[in-house]
């Protein structure tokens, strides 16, 4: 007599396939795991259902619908590896509880606070350490280039070439890889820091460019609770749907101020767009426009340029 397969079973054969074929599923793979822990959990048997599926979205500490919306999209590629096998399994049907994205307002940093975030980090202790120059120069990169944190932390010297002005960023988000030119005064100051950085240690343990005090590439969450030491200091006020302002808004901050410039400076923007998604490692320039926020200063420029073609102006 063959006994019907648990969900957590199913779960673990859909997670092996799927990852034989390379996709990661790191974050899907938990909630998955999770999903089949819960069916165990509440004595289901058989075919994956709606009602099952139901429930766990509403097994969450959040109560937020965006929260229940974003676990049934998670079961849906699920559900249809399982309707293979077993005609009986339901496949919830997409946007049942609503949609799955929504973006949250980011803090575009002004050019003062970029400012005072890097005199702060210049500010660190102790008084003429790397730790001072390493973090000072590390949110000036994000701040001039737009770079992903995890981008700039998995620099090695190799991928930093100054003398050219670019960096190599390698295999990234979706395993893409690419060259970042720089400005002249960013090359500037990546030439001070890596001048310090050397003098100051006598060895490296690790290869990547930035470093802590004692040799070894920064940890993510060192530079994380080090950024919140400095935005705590200088007593900033979140500008957006996020409790305070992130690391990641850096990035926000970067493209949206691209586009500023542009109008400031009559530049084609859909052309310009097109090389800036490249610049930033994006697959597609839509996700580049998800990055620009509307505020005021670019928000004055469009009522000018509209101001302007309401009068007849061909400009």
């Amino acid at each position: 007599m063959n006994r019907t397969p648990s969900m957590r079973s199913c779960v673990e054969d859909y997670l092996s396939a799927r990852r034989r074929l390379g996709f990661e599923l790191k974050s899907a793979g938990r909630q998955l795991l999770a999903f089949g822990r819960f069916a165990e959990r509440v004595g289901h048997r058989g075919a994956l259902t709606f009602e099952l599926a139901l429930r766990w979205t509403r097994d969450s500490q959040s109560t937020r619908p965006i929260t229940a919306a974003k676990r049934l999209q998670v079961l849906r590629p699920f559900a249809r590896y399982l309707q293979q096998f077993d005609s009986a399994t339901q496949v919830p049907p997409p946007k049942l509880l609503g949609p799955t994205h929504r973006r949250p307002v980011p803090h575009i940093f002004s050019n003062d606070e970029i400012l005072a975030l890097l005199a702060a980090a210049g500010r660190l202790p102790p008084a003429g350490g790397l730790r001072q120059a390493t973090y000072e120069t590390l949110f000036g990169l994000l701040a001039a280039t737009g770079l992903r944190i995890s981008e700039a932390l998995r620099l090695e010297r190799v991928d930093v070439a100054l003398e050219r002005g670019v960096l190599m960023v390698r295999k990234t988000k979706c395993r893409k890889s690419r060259l970042v030119p720089l400005h002249s005064t960013t090359v500037e100051a990546l030439e001070r820091y890596a001048q310090r950085r050397d003098r100051l240690l006598s060895f490296a343990i690790d290869k990547n460019f930035f470093l802590s005090p004692w040799g070894r590439a920064l940890k993510l969450c060192t530079v994380e609770d080090t950024f919140c030491t400095l935005r705590q200091r200088l007593g900033w006020v979140a500008r957006g749907d996020y409790p305070a302002p992130r690391i990641y808004d850096l990035r926000h901050a970067f493209i949206t101020n691209c586009l500023l410039r542009w109008y400031q400076h009559q530049i084609d923007v859909d052309n310009a767009i097109a090389a800036l998604s490249t610049y930033v490692g994006h697959v597609r320039v839509t996700d580049t426009y998800w990055y620009i926020s509307a505020i005021p200063e670019l928000m004055a420029l469009v009522a000018q340029r509209f101001e302007s073609f309401a009068l007849g102006d061909s400009k």
